[in-house]
């Protein structure tokens, strides 16, 4: 069971991978709510599994673990809604890189904060994954726009990379690797909270945010939005509550490690677009996958030793 925390954490990688293919295909550049409406159906995906999941497993829930747990679903619902704005005004393989930086981030507070022996193998690992993860999504912002360049194609106006667009991915970092680094403290460092109260604190919150912003949606911006009708934003959201599901249980065994690996989502969503999507890897891309891969299994063979 020592190393459960491990798989739960590639589990987690996967989900949120394959989650941003259907985040992509479910946004709509001309649509200024786009973000709202994901938030919308990820909020509701998550609360009908946390009614499932309560009463499958039988939990009594109470409700003052949503106030307990506050902080963290804060950080985590505030740092997913500025990531979905910030799309607006910045392309996402620029924004990439910084975010996928959160992962450091938690890992450098959780050692700061909690300093802990880590082995040479742990550090080699951490520090593969996370350089490569940065490095994939910045050579994708290259290539994709030396192809627009012999294309002819112009980039468009609204993604442009000042103060303003640059701020989004950043807070995003921030405010995530935060919430990841209080998660850290909640269902490892300190334990205040089990796994399936933090799970299911986190996914009540997030269902009453997005009943809130439905609300706004309908009587206020005279939207008409159908719930049902979003099939390509309903897969990301099941495939982000699955990727929830999963990371709790990570964080709850090895945070710190466990953090900066969840940050490789990135990889499982380039490989998902190879194979569904049929884009052309480059050498390269395959190099720094295969890198990030190498810094996976080292963090796996340390936590055997």
């Amino acid at each position: 069971m020592s190393t459960m925390w491990f798989i739960f954490a590639v589990l987690t990688a996967f989900a949120w991978g394959a989650a941003n293919l259907y985040y992509k295909k479910g946004s709509d550049p001309g649509d200024p709510t786009s973000h709202l409406k994901i938030v919308v159906m990820i909020g509701f995906v998550m609360g009908i599994h946390a009614v499932s999941y309560m009463l499958i497993k039988g939990i009594t829930f109470d409700v003052w673990n949503m106030v307990l747990y506050f902080p963290v679903s804060f950080m985590y619902i505030l740092s997913m809604t500025l990531g979905f704005v910030g799309l607006r005004y910045i392309e996402l393989s620029i924004a990439a890189p910084v975010q996928n930086s959160a992962g450091a981030i938690t890992a450098i507070l959780l050692m700061i904060f909690f300093p802990t022996s880590i082995s040479a193998l742990e550090i080699f690992g951490i520090v593969i994954v996370t350089a490569g993860v940065i490095m994939l999504a910045r050579y994708e912002q290259t290539h994709d726009h030396e192809i627009m360049l012999q294309s002819g194609e112009t980039f468009d106006p609204k993604y442009k990379l000042g103060f303003l667009a640059i701020t989004f991915p950043i807070l995003y970092a921030l405010i995530d690797g935060v919430g990841s680094f209080l998660d850290g403290v909640y269902l490892d460092k300190k334990q205040w909270m089990s796994e399936d109260n933090a799970l299911l604190a986190y996914e009540f919150t997030f269902l009453i945010c997005a009943i809130l912003v439905y609300l706004y949606l309908k009587f206020i911006k005279k939207e008409d939005f159908k719930i049902f009708k979003q099939k390509d934003r309903g897969i990301a959201a099941l495939l982000e509550t699955a990727g929830q599901f999963f990371y709790v249980f990570a964080m709850a065994g090895n945070a710190m490690i466990a953090a900066p690996l969840i940050a490789s989502s990135g990889i499982f969503s380039v490989l998902l677009s190879r194979i569904f999507l049929k884009e052309v890897l480059s050498k390269k891309q395959y190099a720094l996958i295969a890198a990030v891969m190498i810094g996976i299994i080292a963090l796996g063979i340390a936590e055997e030793l």
